[in-house]
């Protein structure tokens, strides 16, 4: 039940920042990226504009991780880790995403590189 709850948090968090066509712009132009703790990162400096909408997004998302966690009984911390797993599981190639070692990595073809502790 908590892999679900945090697979529609995690997606309904995702599903609303791909509806803005600055976070589609800054995503695919590799200026932001999935982290292993269920936040968008910027790669970078990134201007104060790409930061401000990068901060958005992440309200929205510990909202979200805040909500279901009340919900399912785990911690937020918890939430946050296992959408951040599956983030990363779903970029597509060519995307930003932050390795384990917390280098910015771009997803090739091949699976991305994810904490161990991710199934």
């Amino acid at each position: 039940m908590l892999a679900g709850a945090v697979t529609l948090a995690g997606l309904s968090t995702a599903a609303l920042a791909q509806r803005d066509p600055a976070y589609a712009a800054a995503r695919s132009a590799g200026q932001v990226g999935e982290q292993p703790d269920g936040y968008l990162g910027v790669v970078g400096g990134g201007s104060a504009e790409l930061r401000a909408l990068v901060s958005n997004i992440n309200i929205q998302r510990k909202a979200a991780y805040t909500q279901k966690a009340q919900a399912s009984g785990a911690t937020v911390e918890q939430l946050a880790f296992t959408s951040g797993c599956n983030l990363i599981a779903q970029t597509q190639p060519g995307e930003k995403y932050k390795a384990p070692d917390g280098s910015w990595q771009t997803r090739g073809a091949g699976a991305p590189q994810r904490d161990s502790r991710c199934v």
